[in-house]
């Protein structure tokens, strides 16, 4: 018997790669495409600033099709939803049942996405919900997921840590009271290699810079 088919919410980062992971170990699910919101006037991952050349390669090496979904920017909560809209009609129109999601325990995100999902036909899946953070990102390191810090929120963390390396290193220079995955957005990654690639996506860094209040690392595909 087919498996049912899912999608997950891919930001490029390090929690959507571990719930992919933690999804293919389950085994329940079919995974149909990873939904990824594109900034189309600088062409990169919302927010994570990651370049669509390697969004792409993500997808390429986690075996995966790609569901981009290009959105304004600035972009109003409801121009947002009603791109997300169209992601929905689409997922039920492919026999699509369920959307996952990397959410780590910001219960008012889970609310939310919840909301979005009612009535649709969608099941909502938190496959990471409440595992302790601490405990997550050593796993994540210890499975030989490997990323890099794409944004910092200089409110919460240093912007030196921008462009820093996911790892154990990075764990203990955390300052108190910074959740070790970021999860209160202090800081967003980009996962370039770990069990759920079949390759690492070979990158650079670039220039560091800040905007909107953020400072962003940029990461280049290595020549």
């Amino acid at each position: 018997m087919a498996k049912p088919k899912l999608l997950l919410s891919w930001s490029s980062g390090k929690d959507s790669a571990w719930a992919l992971h933690v999804l293919r170990q389950q085994g329940e699910y079919e995974i149909a495409g990873l939904v990824t919101t594109i900034n189309e006037a600088a062409d990169r991952v919302a927010m994570h600033a990651v370049r669509s050349t390697l969004l792409a390669a993500q997808a390429e090496s986690a075996e995966l099709p790609l569901w981009p979904v290009p959105i304004p920017s600035p972009c109003s909560n409801e121009q947002y939803e009603a791109v997300m809209t169209c992601v929905i009609d689409r997922a039920r129109r492919e026999g699509v049942s369920a959307f996952a999601f990397g959410d780590l325990f910001l219960a008012d995100i889970r609310a939310y996405r919840e909301r979005q999902l009612a009535g649709t036909g969608l099941t909502s899946l938190f496959p990471l919900w409440q595992i302790p953070t601490p405990t997550l990102a050593r796993d994540m390191i210890a499975s030989g997921l490997r990323a890099v810090l794409t944004c910092v929120d200089p409110k919460q963390l240093p912007a030196r840590f921008a462009g820093c390396a996911f790892d154990g290193d990075l764990l203990a220079a955390l300052p108190p009271g910074v959740d070790p995955c970021g999860e209160n957005g202090e800081f967003h990654t980009f996962a370039y290699a770990g069990p759920m690639f079949e390759r690492p996506i070979a990158i650079a860094g670039g220039e560091v810079v800040e905007r909107d209040g953020f400072v962003f690392a940029d990461v280049r595909p290595r020549e």
